[in-house]
């Protein structure tokens, strides 16, 4: 998007958009015309800039979140381990988990 300047036809803008993959420059207009569509080009972006933002401070805050609740989880699992494991049972074969007999002797 921007302004262009022809050496006999003055000053006026153009927006590029993607057609079927290829890149298309649009005319606007020239003078106030292409003022205002200038504004109201850099007005959307500004916008697009701001959500873009938010979305990645919302996704670095679900990250962190996700970080402690995995810790959290393996912690848990640790404990459950060491308990199951100190009330005699174990875990057979990376399954279930199983008491262990009593040895005879």
């Amino acid at each position: 998007m921007g302004w262009e300047t022809r050496q006999h036809g003055g000053r006026y803008y153009t927006r590029s958009r993607k057609v079927n993959g290829r890149v298309v420059r649009e005319y606007v207009g020239a003078g106030v015309v292409g003022e205002l569509a200038a504004q109201r080009d850099e007005l959307e972006r500004a916008k697009r800039q701001a959500e873009a933002a938010r979305l990645q401070r919302e996704r670095a805050q679900l990250a962190e979140r996700d970080a402690l609740m995995r810790d959290y989880c393996q912690q848990v699992d640790a404990l459950m381990r060491a308990e199951l494991r100190a009330a005699g049972y174990h875990q057979h074969d990376r399954g279930e988990w199983r008491r262990r007999r009593a040895q005879n002797g």
